[in-house]
């Protein structure tokens, strides 16, 4: 059957009634549609291909990662315009968007959890100086501790930031609502979030209809109507159309000031406007639904149910649980108990009215959250069913409230479970706070210790040695063989989850190979921290603690400080700890700032660096750290596309830039030098102040080489002086090792042939950009070279 046939023989009912009721409604669709069997994230991205926004500002976080992956390829593949710009964390990925909402463009991004956390305070100015835009999320737990799976706690710290907040259930309305949420963003000049289930909505495939046609699609929304736009005639501009016009600061002809200093008298008549334009939009959305009816055949309204015009007893949930649940309300109507389910599609603006209508047959609801307002007595949307029912709960007809906390962490919610809520339900003493689904924990400490705990005798079997020579100005290392650093026990424990050939517990490895005494780690998130601390088991046979790409340095200088002033006032006893970060998976982008106030501040600690080139833990985003030209999951190959289009950041430098007393770079294919700027670096920790060591790791699941010959790879990266070997003491440049002298230095070309990210990179399709990078290492290299020539460079 053809898209065209399609569109004049399908109808899709209005609701989800049951097909024996009579108060189906059927609405004829008017627009050619094909069927795609995808994800939500797939068809968040679709939609916005199909749009073409201007610009999507981004940073990657699980489980909202694939929609800037898939719009890349498609992207590559010319099927878009967008300009996709990866930020360096997702409170500049909405800095981006907000500065390109006030230049009149058509704007989108995507998120999760912890990223939405740390661009929270940019949504407001979004809202507040009403830029309309869209942002999906792909609703996931808050940390800590981690967790990546989904529930509802990250969503519901944007209901008063002034977004509009529309609800999927199915990747079917991830779809719909992204094509609702642009037209309805630019009817009320507000943003809209499209939030669904993480990786049960976001990742989970089902058949969803499409419109054949970008141009379907792009008339249904309609031309952005910018002051600035040179197809407005005036600046008043949209009069004729009755539509809101929007003020550009690209509108030369009129300049204005956005986001202005307001005191008293003006600022609560800047949220009153933001709070009528909200309430515009329990006007406009409904006529957009229709309107998006006659397209689609899909009708939808601000909150639906199932079964509950008569129902007794009501769950009332949101997101992909509201199907699970109707299975169960059939189950129970087979025993004679009237069950029915209702959920929202609109968060924001709060849809209480229509709320209540549906609810005013039952008894008792139970309100399932998926996120809890510690210490409320509820989570967020059981606390607005309960308000929303006090203006029509009377005596005659009192309607029981039930709040049962539910699939945090995104725990599994089955008919089983659904079954089991009503139930409770059903019981007249029912707790009417309760969380559903913990689990018996134990008392004292459930786990063994595994180990015996490393002392620093242990720690301490005198293979490395410095001391500070002031004539030289240089630390003076004795030992750091690598035929002695056997002695050195273990602090990481083996058998952690990381992939064959993973350059990471090498690299630690040796890191702590060269540092004798007591070791204090800190782990930002990342693959190091994820394979090594699966709960409730650690790898770590010495104190650590985790804390947020972010800010870890940050945490770890305040650990030090801590340490330093408990010793000064006699709590702790006295003795050296050796205090380091580790970080990786491009732990040094979004984390850099953390990490270079913490430099500039001087604390005692080491920052270690495990560059590994990319976003690894959430499956290969570039990083800034990844070579110019390779092949990721956010920087794809095709006709319009090579690979990532920027060079590499020059982390080591960037931290020299801030005087610190030792930077360095290691390589496991030197592994004496590694050991000895190991015990250096540990050395200047702890009597100078802060200290910096980077190494190449490898990574051959996203580097696409063969984990055996990694050794070759990492050697070949510092010969071809992509990854060269110096250290920069007291300001001093030294070279570590010159390939050159040593005969052994190789084109760039030889390196990226080794590995299926960049292999491409040496052939003849790509020999410009090659040459280009060849021209940058080779130019980085001889000032490095000039560098460690003179004294003063």
């Amino acid at each position: 059957m053809s898209d065209q046939q399609q569109s004049t023989t399908q109808a899709f009912l209005i609701s989800d009634q049951q097909p024996q009721q009579k108060s189906q409604t059927f609405v004829k669709k008017t627009a050619a549609q094909r069927e795609l069997y995808e994800s939500g994230n797939e068809l968040a991205a679709y939609a916005a291909k199909q749009i073409n926004y201007h610009i999507m500002g981004y940073y990657p976080i699980t489980p909202s990662t694939q929609i800037a992956e898939n719009l890349d390829l498609s992207g590559a593949r010319g099927e878009h315009n967008i300009r996709l710009i990866a930020a360096e964390g997702e409170h500049s990925a909405a800095g981006i968007c907000y500065g390109a909402s006030a230049g009149g463009g058509r704007v989108f991004n995507a998120t999760s959890a912890n990223g939405l956390l740390y661009a929270l305070e940019q949504f407001p100015v979004q809202s507040g100086t009403r830029m309309p835009m869209v942002m999906n999320v792909a609703c996931r737990t808050v940390s800590g501790p981690l967790c990546i799976k989904g529930d509802h706690s990250d969503i519901m710290y944007l209901l008063n930031t002034g977004w509009i907040i529309l609800f999927a259930d199915d990747p079917q309305m991830v779809y719909d609502f992204n094509l609702i949420a642009l037209k309805l963003a630019e009817k009320v000049n507000l943003p809209v979030a499209v939030a669904f289930d993480g990786f049960f909505t976001s990742h989970q495939k089902q058949k969803c209809m499409v419109f054949s046609d970008n141009e379907t699609v792009q008339n249904f929304i309609g031309k952005k109507l910018s002051c600035d736009n040179p197809d407005i005639s005036s600046f008043a501009g949209n009069d004729s159309t009755g539509e809101n016009h929007f003020f550009s600061v690209l509108d030369l002809n009129h300049p204005i000031s956005v986001g202005s200093y307001m005191n008293e008298p003006d600022i609560i008549n800047n949220k009153y406007q933001l709070s009528l334009a909200m309430e515009e939009t329990r006007k406009k959305l409904p006529v957009l639904f229709d309107e998006f009816a006659s397209l689609s055949g899909r009708m939808y309204t601000f909150c639906r149910g199932y079964r509950y015009e008569d129902a007794d007893i009501i769950l009332f949930l949101l997101g992909s649980s509201f199907h699970t649940a109707t299975v169960a309300a059939d189950t129970l109507r087979k025993e004679g108990i009237r069950a029915g389910v209702i959920t929202l599609n609109v968060l924001r603006p709060f849809p209480a009215d229509e709320l209540r209508k549906l609810c005013m047959h039952a008894q008792t609801i139970i309100a399932a959250d998926r996120q809890d307002s510690y210490g409320a007595g509820g989570g967020n949307m059981s606390l607005e069913l309960r308000a929303a029912l006090q203006d029509t709960t009377d005596s005659a007809h009192p309607i029981r409230v039930l709040t049962r906390i539910y699939g945090l962490g995104g725990k599994d919610f089955f008919v089983e479970d659904a079954v089991s809520l009503f139930r409770e339900g059903l019981s007249s003493d029912a707790k009417s706070f309760d969380y559903y689904g913990i689990t018996p924990g134990k008392t004292g400490n459930p786990q063994p210790q595994y180990f015996a705990p490393l002392t620093k005798e242990r720690q301490s079997p005198g293979v490395t040695a410095c001391t500070f020579d002031p004539e030289t100005g240089k630390m003076i290392v004795k030992g750091g063989l690598i035929k002695d650093a056997t002695a050195m026990p273990k602090r990481i424990a083996p058998g952690i989850g990381t992939c064959p050939g993973c350059g990471i517990p090498v690299n630690l490895n040796l890191l702590l190979k060269g540092i004798e005494g007591n070791v204090v780690f800190l782990f930002q998130t990342g693959c190091g921290m994820v394979t090594t601390t699966a709960y409730p088991k650690t790898a770590f046979r010495i104190p650590y603690i985790h804390n947020l790409f972010q800010n870890g340095a940050a945490t770890l200088s305040g650990l030090v400080e801590v340490f330093e002033e408990r010793q000064k006032r006699g709590e702790y006893p006295k003795g050296e700890i050796t205090f380091i970060m580790a970080s990786g998976d491009g732990g040094m982008d979004i984390g850099m700032g953390s990490a270079l106030g913490t430099a500039l501040r001087g604390h005692h600690l080491l920052m270690f660096e495990y560059d590994n080139g990319g976003y690894m833990n959430t499956g290969y985003q570039l990083s800034y750290s990844t070579p110019m030209g390779a092949k990721s999951s956010t920087s794809h190959l095709g006709k319009t596309q090579f690979g990532k289009t920027f060079f590499h950041k020059d982390m080591p430098e960037i931290m020299a830039a801030t005087h610190l007393p030792y930077v360095a770079t290691v390589a496991e294919s030197n592994p004496n030098d590694f050991i000895k700027k190991a015990a250096k670096a540990a050395a200047y920790a702890r009597e100078s102040g802060t200290a910096y060591v980077k190494a190449l790791s490898a990574c051959p699941l996203n580097w696409n080489d063969r984990p055996d010959t990694e050794r070759k790879v990492i050697a070949a990266a510092v010969d071809c002086c992509y990854f060269p070997l110096y250290e920069i003491e007291r300001g001093i440049t030294s070279l570590s090792y010159d390939p050159q002298k040593a005969h052994k230095k190789i084109p760039i070309t030889e390196w990226f042939s080794m590995m299926g990210r960049t292999k491409h990179l040496a052939t003849e399709e790509y020999k410009p950009v090659a040459d280009q990078i060849q021209a940058e290492v080779d130019r980085r290299y001889e000032r490095l070279l000039a560098r460690a020539g003179h004294p003063l460079l």
